[in-house]
């Protein structure tokens, strides 16, 4: 059988860079491509070390762990031996996930039951079936993607739900429970009182209103005009001016409530200091929270046992 030793190298060399990107992304490390190119070419050297010295330390099971570290230390600025064993261990997994979806994928589509010549059926499956090399040239690249996009997405939803928490808000001694969000991008504040506002969308804030009184409110907010505030809530709504993404200056319609009770961290955590902006709207397509969180109020609110 002829061996293409290039070929074999070149396409180690790729398969290796891409598992070394992965391995960098799940680790969030910064390190330049050209060190991550640097260390594919040392894993890809294993190729012509398999072959031409077969019988070789690194062949073995502790041969092929140290040449791991050995690729790991070129790829990588290393800092700490705990920052070597993770990248190690990444790298192993990116390996194996990579790995065992191809050989899913392989045996997916090939049908291991066959019908042989003399009309005896025979199973072909198992160690040593061949996996085509145009099988992994297109295939590696496509389970490579899946899996970088299933583990980014994982990711931002976990960064997304670690930042959801329950809350309960409080107006005129009538509470309502929903979902918040943390959000580390609201920074408005009422610039007369200091208070820290966060958004409530017209799904919550509307349960506290009559029809009437919120067709009201949707008017002041269009005209401007304040002067058609409900007489019951005005000694509750005050206006707060802010400029929205456009750089356009405005007014936004905001509630006093009697307190804000959030869950944050196992605890639960109130504050009276703090304005609820009107959002005449709903704040997500999905409804999975109602209200977006000021990060100042998760600093100055104070235990609810205290």
């Amino acid at each position: 059988m002829t061996i293409y030793l290039d070929a074999v190298w070149l396409l180690n060399l790729c398969l290796d860079m891409m598992l070394l990107m992965l391995t960098q992304a799940l680790a969030k490390d910064s390190t330049k491509r050209l060190r991550i190119l640097f260390g594919a070419f040392v894993a890809s050297l294993l190729v012509p070390l398999s072959i031409y010295y077969p019988d070789s330390f690194f062949t073995s099971v502790m041969g092929k762990l140290l040449y791991s570290i050995i690729i790991i230390i070129c790829s990588f600025r290393i800092y700490s031996v705990y920052q070597m064993f993770k990248l190690l261990l990444l790298f192993y997994f990116t390996t194996f996930s990579i790995g065992g979806g191809l050989i899913a994928v392989h045996f997916l589509f090939q049908d291991p039951v066959g019908l042989s010549p003399n009309g005896v059926l025979t199973f072909n499956s198992g160690y040593g079936d061949p996996i085509s090399w145009l099988f992994v040239v297109i295939g590696f690249p496509v389970i490579w993607y899946f899996t970088k996009s299933r583990m980014d997405k994982h990711a931002a939803e976990k960064i997304r739900y670690d930042q959801v928490c329950p809350a309960t808000i409080q107006i005129r001694q009538i509470s309502q429970s929903t979902t918040a969000y943390i959000d580390s991008g609201n920074q408005l504040t009422d610039p007369l009182t200091k208070k820290p506002v966060i958004i409530g969308d017209e799904y919550l804030l509307k349960q506290w209103f009559s029809d009437e009184e919120w067709r009201l409110l949707e008017k002041v907010h269009e005209t401007l005009d304040f002067e058609k505030i409900p007489e019951k809530w005005q000694n509750r709504i005050q206006i707060v001016p802010f400029q929205g993404v456009e750089g356009i200056r405005t007014f936004m319609l905001a509630i006093k409530p009697d307190k804000v009770t959030i869950v944050y961290d196992e605890q639960e955590i109130v504050t009276r200091k703090v304005l609820i902006g009107i959002q005449f709207a709903g704040l997500t397509k999905d409804q999975s929270y109602h209200c977006l969180l000021h990060p100042q109020i998760i600093k100055m609110a104070t235990p609810a046992s205290a």
